[in-house]
């Protein structure tokens, strides 16, 4: 009795982007973390939007530390697909 080979299971790759769209989520990241605001991150592979502050972009392991109310979320740098910044609104 010979058993069918299992079919190969296609990974889902991860969206290619050019340097200048890298280049953008960088700066755009900077600049949260040095005005201490509020962003809204897409991030690939994850239903939900992570939203808080940045506390620390860490070079080595390129995951971007994003904390909100309750927890510190950990974002691979190459997985965020977009990022807003979240304006505080005056009254």
């Amino acid at each position: 009795m010979m058993l069918a080979k299992p079919k190969r299971v296609k990974k889902l790759a991860r969206p290619t982007r050019d340097k200048f769209e890298l280049e953008e989520f960088a700066n755009t990241l900077t600049e949260v973390l040095e005005d201490k605001v509020e962003l809204r991150l897409t991030v690939w592979k994850r239903e939900d939007p992570v939203r808080g502050k940045v506390v620390k972009m860490d070079g080595n392991t390129k995951l971007i530390h994003i904390e909100n109310f309750t927890e510190t979320i950990k974002v691979p740098f190459l997985d965020i697909l977009f990022a807003q910044i979240l304006k505080a609104q005056l009254i």
